[in-house]
């Protein structure tokens, strides 16, 4: 397939096993889940000379992950966090696990926000596959597509939305040149960690034309 425009976060199946970035095997327990028919998550680095994309598989115990590379002309299917996003009110009132339950109830709340949002992490990846991701305190990661600075209006029904929730929810915001933690920034607002293709830069603005 051709596929659109990755972004960090998107969750790739591939036709080939990944490669490893450091050249050396793939650990077991990526390889099985390969076989599974695991998902790959797009994550922020260069793409190769020849166009390979950088992935992150991940196993079913929270210290299984491992930074890897699949060829574009591999991927049989995308799934962004936004597609996940609308599969939300599926997610059963009683779900196992709280990352599940708070991402049902946040749902709503967050549309009508009006930005791009979706689920990553282990809610994220258990959505789109079925496999085992999730554990009894799980946090639920989300990312909002936040192109330009939010007025403080806008912040306020942000931080309003995310105040009272059953488990903890850790926010990442991309900007389209590339993706913060909403809480840190909150803290900070004057600086922020901002993660890109090309590695972190602590910036005074995560929005500037200058990034």
């Amino acid at each position: 397939m051709t596929p659109t425009p990755l972004r960090a976060h998107d969750l790739l199946w591939v036709s080939e096993m990944p490669t490893a970035t450091d050249g050396t095997p793939l650990p077991d327990w990526a390889i099985t889940a390969c076989r599974q028919g695991a998902p790959v998550v797009v994550r922020r680095a260069p793409r190769g000379s020849d166009g390979a994309v950088p992935v992150g598989l991940r196993g079913s115990a929270r210290h299984e992950r491992c930074a890897a590379t699949v060829s574009a002309s591999s991927i049989t299917r995308v799934v962004s966090p936004e597609a996940l996003a609308a599969t939300t009110a599926s997610i059963a009132p009683d779900a196992p696990f709280a990352a599940l339950r708070t991402l049902r109830a946040l749902a709503p709340k967050l549309d009508a926000l009006g930005w791009a949002w979706g689920p990553t992490g282990g809610a994220g990846f258990a959505l789109a596959s079925g496999l085992p991701a999730l554990h009894a305190d799980s946090d639920l990661d989300l990312v909002l597509r936040m192109p330009h600075a939010p007025s403080a209006a806008q912040r306020n029904r942000l931080v309003h939305v995310l105040a009272e929730t059953e488990c903890r929810v850790d926010l990442q915001i991309d900007t389209g040149r590339g993706g913060f933690a909403w809480r840190d920034w909150l803290n900070s607002p004057r600086q922020a960690l901002l993660k890109t293709d090309h590695g972190p830069h602590l910036v005074a603005d995560p929005w500037s034309e200058c990034v």
